[in-house]
Parts: C-alpha cells; structure tokens; sequence
C-alpha cells in the first residue's frame, strides 16, 4: 500500500456538480468494463478515456469532440486529457501529440522544448490558474519553483512521481510509493487511496467530493 503525506489549507469554493455527465460516463466505464483515466468538471462537460483509444463524453467543447473523434478514426493513441472549468482543454496522443485549447503559454513552449529533446510525456495537468506540471519518464517540471519544490520533497520520500491532478483548488501527487495532498481535496479520496489495492497511476477529482482512481491496466475505482 502506498503512504500518505497530507498538507492542509481552508479554501472557500462551491458550485453545482454536472450530474448529468456524471451519470453518462458512469454508464460507459461500468458498459467497458475498464477505464484509463476521465476528465471532470463541475460546471462544464466530462469525458472517459478506455483502452487505445476509445472515448465517451458529454458537454465537451466542440474543437475537442471532434480531436478525439479524429483520433478515434486514425487509430491514433489517446493517453491522456485535461479539461478546465473555463473550458480549456488539452489530449495527449500519439507520440507526444499535443491537442489543446486556451493551456497556458509556459505550458506550451514547455511541451515544445521536451517534443525537441524526445522526451516522451506521461502526464500533463493545468488549471484555470494557470498552474501545471508535466511528467515524464525521467523527469517532471512545473509551472513555478514552490509546486516544483513540493514534488521534489515528495520524491525524496516515496521514489518516482508517476502522475499529479490539479483543480483550481486543491492537488494530489501520485508517486511510486505514496502520495502527496495540497489544498482542498476530498476526504473520501484521501481515505479511498489509503485502502485501495490498486496500484494507483491515474486520478481526478473535483472539491464537491468526487473522485477517479485507475491502474495502468484500467482498473479504476470511483465516487461520481
């Protein structure tokens, strides 16, 4: 079982859950009967990702749709999505292929310089704030030095950072040994990751108290 290291903050942020998407993607991940990874949002729209290439969602920004669509088509590789509260969007697929919409400019020319390197990218997460991180295999980088140090601290702990999510709120760090909590993240999340068998690589949540937890086979678990 992985540790746990929790940072608390008090931050103020309510809104309406988007119901309907939830109910959507719940039916299509329990229809598949496996999930990679889902994107969330309160007030926009939501998406589940499974296997190669397939996909599910409802509300999403149109741009996105028919990206995902595409790359449905092409037999193309979607590994992972972000989608904001804003509506910003952003797929990863193929080899280092990068779709988005609105990201932030430290973001992209971030992705640029690793697409030159040939590092290949595991994971990106941003919110509306203009926070991210990016991970690879080798290596991970952020939008500032204090997130940046933060992810460093919880590696010296608990070994390779495999993924991260960040809300507008709150962020979990997913490591190869444990994770790390900032800000406003839900309580059942943080008990859910310290009795699950799961061998965590993939997470999402929003402040309302759901979440999305999978393994690298598709074994997910979650509250939505």
């Amino acid at each position: 079982m992985k540790k746990i290291i929790l940072l608390t903050a008090i931050i103020a942020f309510s809104t309406a859950t988007n119901s309907q998407g939830r109910k959507f993607i719940r039916e299509k991940i329990q229809e598949w009967g496996s999930c990679k990874n889902v994107a969330m949002t309160l007030r926009g729209g939501d998406i589940a990702l499974n296997g190669r290439n397939g996909w599910a969602g409802v509300g999403l920004p149109t741009a996105m749709t028919d990206r995902l669509s595409l790359f449905n088509q092409r037999d193309e590789l979607i590994d992972d999505v972000v989608l904001t509260e804003n509506g910003s969007w952003l797929i990863l697929w193929g080899n280092n292929g990068v779709s988005s919409y609105g990201i932030p400019i430290s973001l992209d020319n971030k992705i640029k310089e690793w697409n030159n390197e040939n590092e290949v990218i595991f994971s990106i997460t941003f919110n509306d704030n203009d926070d991210w991180i990016m991970i690879s295999k080798s290596k991970f980088t952020a939008s500032s030095n204090k997130i940046l140090d933060w992810l460093k601290e919880g590696s010296e702990k608990y070994g390779m950072l495999w993924a991260a999510h960040l809300t507008n709120t709150g962020l979990v760090a997913i490591y190869e040994k444990g994770y790390r909590f900032f800000g406003d993240v839900p309580s059942d999340l943080r008990q859910k990751l310290n009795e699950t068998k799961l061998d965590v690589f993939r997470l999402q949540f929003l402040n309302d108290g759901s979440y999305f937890i999978a393994d690298m086979k598709g074994n997910y678990d979650y509250k939505m």
